[in-house]
């Protein structure tokens, strides 16, 4: 069974380092980097040059799964083909489909221009680069950052710069720089509910970062971007650097005649996490409409792309072997928000759909294993 992975996000690099040589799977993964990214801990890249990469050559020892670095560009279903950038086309008797998300800049004028992103490497290694330029004493112009979002990415993001900011300021003698974080909806962290988000906002006015809420960013240039209010009133800021982090869409790179498309761009999957309409694709991650048990979708989280992952790992097994495959059945363990340093606030499922909340030092140990936990996994 000839079966190619796209993708080694956090869905399809646990799809590969489940599956184990087996007689009749024949794997190959294309991925465009010969490392997998914890897109999780971007925002500490950012700011702190913090190490966030894992080689995948030894991840995928002992998997059978072969890997060549390939950009793919497009998906065709019906000639059961994939073509990369680099012009090679793939044929496969099964996909699997990991390619993630693309930032959704929901047509702002300007923003796509001149926003950085917060998706792969290179995004957070430029935003480290800005910080420590604003600081050096010849830089001119606007050192001010204005971050357009404040769910998980935009909160995590301008707390861990506004550390950097502090010690960079006390190190070098010039004045701290201006954090904004502009927020369209009425609240940040809209995860979390109202105790720990009052707790999350306090630590946000405690390193002084101007948290604009029902602010929309309506238009960007390369130096300011205007943002109204609920009435109608606009406010140009200005920005030596503007980073949005404010929607996700799939990836929109799968074609097929009878493939259908919901919210986000995403594909529509059964409970196996196959297309209906061509049973011999697996699609994981964002790029996957699942469904929960109550038939909502699933949440695009690094914990939900694991699970369904190494579900699918198992399942191609199962299918290389005759065996019936098995349903996806998601689970939120929890969700954690960090605050910058030893800080962060968040939950923690227990028996019976009861919440524990966790705030300071305890929620960022929790925090911190769900890495060690996603380490773990694909060793």
């Amino acid at each position: 069974m000839k079966t190619l992975i796209l993708g080694a996000g956090y869905a399809g690099l646990a799809v590969a380092t489940k599956l184990k040589p087996t007689a009749g799977l024949d794997v190959l993964m294309l991925e465009r980097n010969p490392y997998h990214t914890f897109e999780t801990r971007l925002h500490e890249a950012a700011a702190h040059n913090t190490k966030v990469t894992l080689p995948l050559a030894p991840l995928l020892k002992g998997t059978g799964v072969r890997m060549e670095l390939a950009n793919v560009e497009s998906v065709n279903l019906d000639a059961k083909e994939v073509v990369t950038k680099e012009g090679q086309t793939f044929t496969y008797d099964t996909l699997v489909v990991g390619l993630g998300s693309v930032t959704n800049f929901y047509r702002i004028p300007g923003l796509a221009e001149n926003a950085t992103e917060l998706k792969e490497l290179k995004d957070a290694d430029d935003i480290f680069s800005f910080v420590n330029r604003a600081f050096d004493a010849g830089y001119a112009g606007s050192r001010d950052i204005v971050v357009g979002g404040a769910g998980l990415t935009g909160v995590e993001l301008v707390t861990e710069l506004a550390q950097r900011n502090e010690l960079l300021s006390r190190e070098r003698g010039l004045a701290p720089f201006n954090i904004y974080l502009v927020e369209a909806g009425p609240k940040i962290l809209p995860v979390l509910d109202d105790a720990l988000r009052s707790k999350a906002q306090s630590t946000l006015d405690s390193y002084n970062i101007q948290t604009l809420i029902g602010h929309r960013i309506t238009q960007a240039t390369p130096s300011t971007v205007t943002v109204q209010t609920a009435d109608g009133q606009s406010r140009e800021i200005e920005a030596g650097k503007i980073i949005w982090t404010g929607g996700i869409q799939a990836r929109d790179i799968v074609k097929g005649d009878k493939l259908q498309k919901g919210p986000g761009n995403r594909i529509v999957v059964d409970a196996t996490l196959r297309i209906p309409e061509y049973p011999e694709v697996f699609v994981v991650g964002d790029m996957a409409l699942a469904l929960n048990q109550d038939g909502k979708p699933v949440p695009t989280t690094a914990q939900h792309a694991g699970q369904q992952g190494r579900l699918t790992g198992k399942n191609l097994m199962r299918l290389a072997t005759g065996e019936e495959l098995k349903p996806y059945e998601p689970s939120s363990l929890g969700e954690f928000v960090s605050l910058g340093g030893l800080m962060a606030v968040g939950w923690m499922k227990l028996p019976w759909n009861q919440k524990l909340a966790m705030t300071g030092g305890l929620a960022h140990v929790m925090k911190r294993a769900s890495e060690w936990r996603w380490r773990s996994s694909i060793s």
